[in-house]
């Protein structure tokens, strides 16, 4: 089995409802997430999976000189920021780009899919 990141991508500001068109939207989406979270598990897929905080939280840490550099913020500037992601163990790349379908429809978002390692 190969470990596979499976990565959501939102917005950089989030609006009243994280990014979603209504309370309802957002509500729905979670819960659909859950039961897509639910699922992996039962199948045997899941590693580990998680939100992550708004990009303002982002710190930027360079410690390649002297003394580390901290910097508040993302690294890049863009429109789109990593919002959560999956760690999965999937069988092959069309396993997991079928469960990344699975995820983007519950999640309402696009997900990017990577194998871990070099190939």
């Amino acid at each position: 089995m190969t470990q596979y990141m499976m990565s959501v991508f939102g917005p950089a500001e989030y609006a009243e409802h994280a990014g979603y068109p209504s309370e309802q939207a957002m509500t729905e989406a979670m819960a659909e997430t859950g039961a897509f979270n639910d699922r992996l598990r039962e199948q045997g897929y899941w590693v580990f999976a998680d939100g992550l905080a708004p990009v303002a939280s982002a710190t930027v840490v360079d410690g390649q000189g002297a003394a580390p550099v901290l910097t508040d913020g993302p690294y890049l500037e863009s429109k789109e920021y990593l919002a959560g992601f999956w760690i999965i163990e999937a069988p092959d790349l069309d396993v997991a780009l079928k469960l990344a379908a699975e995820g983007s429809k519950a999640c309402r978002g696009t997900v990017e899919v990577r194998p871990f390692g070099t190939p």
